[in-house]
């Protein structure tokens, strides 16, 4: 049957423009059972954590990095059994990276990593600057494929072990700028790494066992290619050795500078972006600047990871705090020095904040309260340091 005109232009549109998400989405595996988990053309089915938009892209079919900020990019979906390979390259000597598995939605507390199985992607020009760095040589890494669990997560390393890494059994990752090829099996909680070729290092008893994987940005541009997956069946992995899934998180600190925050000239003299922290500069005047988002809510949840300042011999650390919509809280009970996550959450009429681990205090909010505003950190005679700042929309 002949459409008319119009309506035959829109279902050609249609049918032009589904078939190319529907083979991301969906693609068909090969001959030995791998998808493709990265389309060559976009970073569709990958979410940026925590880093800048320019950290990660996408040229001649590869995904870059930069390098910085320190962050990750991962999956949109979890994995559980699954055996995956792809191919990284450092575009200078002693770059450093890696794979993150069974990982975090987004960051640990006061971390910028994710909680995962790393699968290290280290240089073997590491070596040199640790040597520099340090004054002495370091031991407790090779540049050959270590697998380690990170911020809290577990793994029982296997083969040759050094602390808890597990180490490779061969030197066999080539130097920069060559390619590298990892294949990773990851089945029931066990990871095996193999180097161009060959099983080298791995773990047992992994927790998580379920989760998303990352590409790590730490320090220097590296690339990644080939990324394909094949999933094995599920043995099980419940939520006590699943992560958490992703609510809908998005990051509102780039870890780079103040771009996503309104600022002015009192807020510039105060505050400043560095190594993935919003703190107070240094020696700045005590005048009180307060640093807005550039994006307004109305029902939201935040993250915000804060450290308290540290405070003189015999005198009381100053707190910071946090305006939304007319509601101003001071984040309580937050460890000098140290960062403590709270969990505020603007329903309708209140402010819930929740410290980690801690029951929530109610605040309510003004009767004037507007129905959507900008989050603002507010520095006084000292406020801190921020990171890990992320929101969602309820």
């Amino acid at each position: 049957m002949k459409l008319p005109l119009p309506l035959a232009s829109l279902c050609a549109l249609l049918l032009a423009s589904t078939p190319l998400a529907a083979a991301d989405a969906k693609a068909k595996p090969d001959a030995d059972g791998f998808v493709s988990i990265f389309n060559g053309r976009d970073l569709t089915g990958w979410k940026n954590v925590n880093c800048a938009p320019e950290t990660w892209g996408v040229r001649d079919g590869t995904i870059i990095c930069t390098g910085k900020p320190i962050g990750a990019l991962r999956t949109e979906r979890q994995y559980e059994n699954f055996v995956l390979e792809f191919e990284w390259r450092h575009l200078t000597s002693g770059g450093n990276s890696g794979l993150f598995a069974w990982a975090s939605p987004i960051n640990p507390v006061g971390v910028p990593f994710l909680r995962a199985i790393e699968i290290q992607a280290l240089d073997d020009g590491y070596h040199a600057l640790y040597e520099k760095r340090a004054g002495k040589k370091g031991t407790f890494f090779t540049t050959h494929g270590d697998v380690f669990a990170i911020q809290g997560a577990k793994m029982k390393p296997i083969g040759r072990i050094n602390g808890n890494r597990s180490a490779p059994t061969e030197d066999r990752s080539k130097p920069s700028p060559e390619w590298n090829h990892y294949r990773v099996e990851a089945n029931d909680g066990k990871i095996r790494l193999h180097v161009n070729g060959k099983q080298v290092s791995g773990g047992d008893d992994c927790n998580y066992r379920k989760g998303y994987l990352g590409l790590e940005s730490e320090g220097a541009p590296v690339e990644f290619r080939n990324l394909r997956i094949k999933e094995l069946p599920s043995t099980g992995a419940g939520p006590d050795v699943s992560a958490p899934l992703d609510p809908g998180w998005r990051s509102l600190f780039n870890g780079l500078d103040l771009r996503g925050w309104k600022t002015t000239a009192t807020t510039n003299a105060r505050w400043e972006a560095a190594q993935e922290k919003l703190a107070l500069k240094a020696g700045a005047a005590a005048a009180t600047a307060t640093l807005w988002t550039s994006s307004e809510f109305g029902a939201a949840e935040f993250v915000i990871d804060y450290q308290a300042p540290r405070a003189a011999a015999g005198e009381s650390a100053a707190i910071a705090t946090v305006n939304i919509r007319g509601a101003s809280f001071p984040l309580a009970g937050a460890e000098a020095g140290k960062f403590t996550r709270f969990i505020v959450t603007v329903e309708s009429r209140r402010v819930l904040v929740r410290r980690e681990g801690q029951a929530a205090t109610e605040i309510a909010l003004p009767a004037n309260a507007p129905a959507r505003g900008a989050l603002g950190l507010v520095a006084g005679v000292a406020a801190g340091t921020f990171m890990n700042l992320h929101a969602r929309d309820l």
